[in-house]
């Protein structure tokens, strides 16, 4: 077969430098984690492999038969949450016009990089940490740290290179394990309410990407700005409707299972509210459509739900959901250029105005549940004060590999057709 580069068509755009020390290391890097879960390496994989083997063999079959089934329905929902991972959120950071391969590549390396890394870092550690390699359980919460490492990404999205983005996400899911830990496991926080991740996934990812991005604006002043056209807006789009099609699956992931139902019906009238709130307040504050804001503030009322998704009724869940909505089309068309100003950093996803504000949102809703003001605004500044800290450290890490020489285009990196 004939070599793509040498296809007729093919833009022959000169190679980036390619550090090939840096891949040779990342490649040892990743067999030696994959040897990490070998099970005459790792404990707790092979005291989870005999649980296993013993739990096949027991006679109390009606309660291995109960089990079995609600880790089959657990396990259709990380499906679900995977198709938001990787179909989602890869198409909605296509709406950049030409960097579409970087965005998707991105995507694939990125969750790659997470589930294992979590899966790996969870094996090990005292009661009240470790978690089972060989569960539904902790793939699940693996593929939550994933979400919250593309909503990171979403920052300096179009101005990193490829080997930036998997550094970014090695240095990111020690960060969240550890916020996680604090704030859900460590017993400082008892009392705190987030059951589908409005603060420990969606906040601190958004601030941790802020994070890398703050003081960055002068390193890229003179470059190419971020364009879309009508074809990545369409791809966007896509990727929009996937995530808010598979949303439920995401917050009543883990919840108990006689609340399942609930969540999921709270979590839909979430996002209806926040459609219905996006289209008018988007109308109202622009005086027409910004798709922008259909693909992105849609969904907010999916983040801001989060904390208080089993535990609220769908009438409270649709207000939560255009409460949202209304705030993420403020941050897009009001908020987004005073923040750019205020961190001297391009937020290139407005991820802020997605997930930052909206997630708060729902931390800040969850006190009318749990009536724990101090503890919930507490768990909210410490989550946002550790995301940023960590995410300003590794814009730092990151910045010493360079520089994307062509922003927001895949032609340096990628051969290009056409």
């Amino acid at each position: 077969m004939t070599q793509l580069s040498m296809k007729k068509g093919v833009n022959k755009t000169p190679k980036s430098t390619v550090n090939k020390g840096l891949l040779i290391f990342l490649l040892l890097f990743f067999i030696c984690s994959a040897l990490i879960l070998i099970p005459s390496i790792n404990h707790n994989v092979a005291t989870s492999l005999s649980a296993i083997n013993a739990e096949s063999s027991t006679v109390h079959q009606v309660s291995r038969q109960t089990s079995t089934i609600f880790d089959t329905l657990k396990y259709e929902r990380s499906i679900d949450v995977l198709a938001m991972l990787l179909v989602g959120f890869g198409f909605l950071m296509v709406f950049i016009r030409n960097h579409g391969y970087t965005s998707l590549t991105a995507t694939f390396l990125v969750v790659s990089i997470a589930i294992p890394l979590y899966v790996i870092i969870k094996s090990f550690g005292g009661e009240g940490f470790t978690m089972s390699p060989i569960s539904i359980d902790t793939l699940l919460f693996a593929e939550f740290a994933a979400a919250s490492l593309l909503i990171a990404i979403g920052a300096p999205l179009g101005r990193l290179k490829m080997d930036q983005y998997i550094i970014m996400g090695l240095l990111f899911v020690p960060a969240y394990i550890f916020n996680e830990w604090l704030i859900l496991d460590s017993g400082l926080f008892n009392g705190f309410l987030d059951t589908g991740g409005s603060i420990v996934i969606h906040a601190f990812g958004a601030y941790f990407g802020l994070g890398v991005v703050a003081n960055t604006l002068s390193r890229f002043k003179d470059d190419a700005d971020c364009e879309s056209n009508h074809g990545s807006n369409m791809l966007c789009l896509l990727g929009s409707m996937i995530l808010w099609l598979f949303w439920p699956s995401f917050t009543s992931a883990i919840v108990a299972p006689e609340r399942v139902v609930l969540t999921a019906i709270n979590t839909i009238f979430a996002l209806c509210g926040a459609t219905l709130a996006t289209y008018i307040f988007s109308k109202i504050i622009r005086g027409k459509l910004e798709i922008e804001d259909i693909a992105n503030a849609a969904l907010a009322g999916g983040v801001a739900i989060g904390s208080t998704c089993d535990m609220t009724t769908p009438g409270y869940a649709m207000l939560i959901g255009i409460a949202a909505g209304a705030l993420s089309v403020i941050g897009y068309s009001i908020i987004g250029p005073k923040l750019q100003k205020l961190i001297k950093g391009t937020d290139t996803c407005g991820i802020n105005n997605l997930h930052g504000m909206p997630g708060i949102l729902g931390g800040v809703v969850a006190i009318f549940i749990t009536g724990q003001a101090g503890t919930q605004l507490l768990g909210i500044v410490v989550t946002v004060c550790v995301a940023f800290i960590c995410g300003k450290i590794t814009g730092t890490v990151i910045s010493l590999l360079g520089k994307k020489e062509i922003l927001y285009s895949d032609e340096d990196e990628f051969f290009i057709e056409g």
